[in-house]
């Protein structure tokens, strides 16, 4: 089985200002880089829908998601917080970002892929249950996890997040939950200065200081979340995929690189084969320096199939 590949045209209209980092330009700095290698020619494309009205508002407060149906501009612009704000394409974005998390969840239990990514804009950890926050607006691999718990029937399933920045959004929505285990790495203190005193039994987060290398964050990984999740065994493990801990990233003091991604894609791999079947489910978060974003998501990919039934082609320099 390929890897499921989904993402929507209308991902890349939606825009928050003309110099926002979270710009349309990431997903086709991406499609190109896997292009160019050939990878691309081993996914398996799919356009994604629009999300289940019921499920986002599982996910979200019922007035939270009316009130951003409400919001969305016929033209121009409307301001959400200091960060964020919608454009008239960034409503269907958002339902079609969240639809595909949707649709990878379905594709992956029906056995039709192995993996899936979602590339797709506006991100989503940020999200709280009712409010907008960090260029997200809805908060996508919490829509993964519950459409596997509540329309598939499992009982376990991980979210793990490696963006420089704490999954505030998640963690809101899923804590307490304990047929979800949260794992979590990100820069502190750092936007959104939260997540190193999180009290919730079925959150792992793991603070890592400005200036973290490779290293301290494989040692935080091997330390901290590999024990817990294999202990959990879950039946499907989620992504937050988020490529903006990058040295080369401008938003953030941390300093991995794509080969820190491959690896921490193998283990990511390894551990869905072990108690998942190899379901993974990866959804696009941050990742603002285009090159550096474009090359990660290929680590992550070909690591996530080599490590899962794939047959990636070769890494590239």
């Amino acid at each position: 089985m390929s890897l499921a590949y989904i993402s929507h045209p209308a991902c890349r209209l939606h825009e928050i200002s003309p110099r926002h980092p979270e710009q349309p330009a990431r997903l086709a700095a991406i499609e190109q880089r896997l292009r160019e290698g050939g990878l691309h020619d081993q996914l398996t494309p799919h356009e994604a829908p629009t999300v289940d009205p019921d499920l986002l508002r599982r996910v979200h407060a019922a007035d939270y998601v009316d009130a951003i149906i409400a919001a969305a501009p016929a033209t121009g612009r409307h301001q959400l917080d200091p960060d964020t704000a919608m454009n008239p394409h960034s409503l269907e974005a958002a339902l079609r970002a969240a639809g595909a998390a949707q649709l990878a969840v379905d594709l992956v239990m029906a056995g039709e892929a192995a993996q899936a990514f979602c590339a797709v804009r506006p991100p989503g950890h940020h999200a709280e249950r009712g409010r907008a926050m960090g260029f997200c607006l809805f908060g996508n691999v919490a829509v993964a996890a519950y459409r596997a718990l509540e329309e598939h029937g499992l009982e376990r399933v991980a979210i793990v997040d490696f963006d420089v920045h704490h999954g505030n959004g998640t963690e809101d929505i899923v804590a307490g939950d304990e047929r979800i285990l949260f794992c979590s790495t990100f820069q502190h203190p750092h936007y959104p200065y939260s997540g190193a005193d999180s009290q919730a039994r079925n959150v792992v987060n793991t603070p890592l200081p400005a200036g973290s290398d490779g290293a301290a964050f494989r040692a935080a990984v091997e330390r901290d979340w590999l024990p817990r999740l294999r202990e959990f065994a879950p039946q499907l493990v989620c992504v937050s995929a988020g490529f903006d801990a990058h040295r080369d990233d401008p938003l953030a003091e941390l300093g991995l690189a794509e080969a820190d991604y491959a690896w921490v894609g193998a283990r990511i791999g390894e551990l869905a084969r072990e108690s998942a079947g190899g379901r993974v489910v990866s959804c696009l978060e941050g990742g603002y320096e285009l090159d550096a974003l474009a090359k990660s998501v290929e680590a992550h990919l070909r690591a996530l199939m080599a490590h899962t039934g794939g047959r990636p082609l070769g890494a590239r320099e």
